[in-house]
């Protein structure tokens, strides 16, 4: 997997949320596209507890799709009132 790849599934439109699989077993989820910046050779991901990871391009497995929130849910798998 190359950044272009990355930056494909970034710019999607409309944007499918989506996992980066890192080759050390990682899963990255990416929910929204500001979320990661990818520069020239390498990328930032920045996770829901403003986390932060360096992706080296080499390192990327796969990109695999995650489910989208339904609607009524507020992403922690209760629905909301």
């Amino acid at each position: 997997m190359d950044l272009n790849g990355l930056r494909e599934a970034l710019r999607a439109q409309p944007f499918e949320p989506f996992a980066i699989r890192l080759a050390d077993g990682r899963s990255l989820p990416v929910r929204h596209p500001e979320f990661v910046a990818v520069g020239q050779r390498r990328a930032v991901v920045i996770g829901e507890n403003d986390s932060w990871s360096w992706i080296e391009p080499l390192l990327i497995v796969s990109l695999d799709s995650l489910p989208a929130p339904r609607k009524g849910q507020n992403g922690k798998g209760r629905k909301s009132k």
